[in-house]
């Protein structure tokens, strides 16, 4: 959807990739601040707030940040918990057995996630 909405290959891969040094300040603090929201949802602090702001976001702008993190977590988490399969429509490489990148940069020895 990013790739979509922005115009931007380079951009979508840097971000599901997690290379979040290759963007610009305001998409990095997003991105940190949504693996955070994802991974970590209880160590999110008034600091990563701050973060935000530090890059210009407003507060309307910051719930909208959290909000889509949130509802894409939920849904996401509803659909892999149930097994539901992606669009038929997409191409076939989509389709394939999902791995996310980033959570293998960020998995901790000894850690579950896959």
């Amino acid at each position: 959807m990013l790739e979509r909405e922005s115009g931007n290959p380079a951009l979508a891969s840097a971000v599901a990739e997690g290379r979040f040094d290759e963007l610009d300040l305001r998409m990095k603090a997003l991105c940190l601040y949504a693996v955070k929201l994802t991974l970590e949802p209880w160590n999110v602090e008034r600091n990563d707030v701050e973060a935000l702001r530090a890059v210009g976001l407003d507060d309307r702008a910051i719930v909208d940040a959290n909000q889509a993190s949130s509802y894409f977590n939920y849904v996401n988490r509803v659909a892999d918990g149930l097994g539901v399969g992606l669009e038929p429509q997409w191409p076939e490489e989509v389709r394939a057995e999902r791995s996310y990148p980033i959570r293998r940069s960020r998995q901790e020895p000894g850690s579950s996630l896959r």
